[in-house]
């Protein structure tokens, strides 16, 4: 096992399962725990089983029910060494990950690999019956998940996700997760983090969580990922450094070429051009435009002709260019009049 087991043998996860298997007595109720759980394939709902088995959808919840509680009892008085023995390992484990985690990451965890879907099966499966264990049920909102029940039972863990995801949301975008140990009361943000991990409704990009339908922590489509690129970096970027950078990041989906991202970069409003090939955030301060227009803006701010040094400065504050464009501009188009020696304003309309 990896240095975070202390270098122990890789647990034999489905060892442990076939000894409880083994303490079911009749193979029908064997046969809707193993469908069930999908401890040797995928999981079955009660209507499939049924089907199977020549039993209603009723009588295979009340048979599961029945089995699981004659097997939690036993394994409460210590009579499944498997579940003991494995029961603390969890735990160990838990404890390095937050206290509760995925059963996904609980199993990578256990196993120093990507488990697969029957591991995970096995995973939820013992956890589910080992006394000092809570399993969170999946649902729209959580994840599958596993646990420490010192630190709650699934009721408790359901509401502290929720906190987690209220707070988030009354912030209105997203918080690293300092900033939500911060906000609420909990001894140490790794447990804070193992929390809100457990929760469908946010994502995180870099440390920073927010809801899962915000772009910046959960980008989508090419220019939201742009945006982040550019929000990262709080300064304009080329269209090839965007590229770069998306394709050096940990998004899901990066393979994007130069061109698409130029593209989108022309197509979108959040983003402006100001200079060859240079794009900044609108939120920045920078308008959409050409030089001739920004110095108009400048001439029209400042409400009195300047002189082209100072013009030159302003410009420059917004758009990446050469002086020599500036000054091309100034002395070029109709919509600029010298009234002084250097000096430029606006031309009559």
């Amino acid at each position: 096992m990896s240095d975070q087991t202390n270098q122990e043998p890789i647990i034999d996860l489905k060892t442990g399962v076939t000894e409880i298997l083994s303490i079911i007595e009749q193979e029908r109720e064997r046969e809707i725990i193993t469908r069930r759980f999908g401890l040797y394939d995928r999981r079955e709902t009660l209507e499939q089983i049924g089907e199977l088995l020549g039993i209603t959808r009723e009588r295979v919840r009340q048979l599961e029910k029945a089995i699981l509680i004659r097997l939690k009892i036993a394994a409460e008085d210590g009579k499944i060494e498997s579940v003991t023995t494995l029961e603390k390992v969890f735990i160990r484990n838990l404890t390095e990950l937050g206290r509760i985690a995925r059963v996904q990451d609980l199993a990578n965890r256990i196993l120093a690999k990507t488990a697969d879907q029957r591991e995970c099966a096995h995973v939820a499966f013992i956890a589910e019956l080992a006394p000092s264990l809570t399993v969170v049920g999946e649902n729209d909102s959580y994840f599958h998940a596993v646990g420490i029940r010192d630190y709650g039972d699934e009721k408790k863990i359901r509401t502290a996700v929720d906190e987690i995801v209220k707070t988030i949301k009354k912030h209105g975008q997203p918080l690293t997760i300092e900033q939500l140990h911060d906000q609420l009361s909990y001894e140490h943000p790794s447990h804070v983090r193992a929390l809100a991990s457990v929760s469908k409704l946010l994502a995180h990009l870099k440390d920073s969580w927010g809801l899962v339908k915000w772009p910046t922590v959960n980008p989508k489509n090419i220019r939201d990922k742009i945006y982040v690129i550019l929000a990262e970096n709080g300064k304009p970027l080329h269209f090839s450094e965007i590229a770069s950078s998306i394709k050096d990041s940990n998004f899901k989906r990066k393979d994007v070429t130069t061109q698409a991202i130029h593209n989108e970069l022309i197509k979108d409003k959040r983003f402006v051009l100001i200079g060859r090939g240079i794009y900044a955030l609108d939120s920045w301060g920078f308008s959409k435009g050409t030089v001739s227009d920004i110095i108009a803006d400048v001439l029209r701010e400042s409400k009195a002709p300047l002189h082209r040094d100072e013009i030159v400065k302003r410009v420059l504050k917004s758009r990446q260019v050469k002086e020599t464009t500036i000054l091309l501009n100034l002395q070029s188009k109709p919509q600029f009049k010298r009234v002084a020696k250097a000096t430029y304003g606006l031309a009559e309309k």
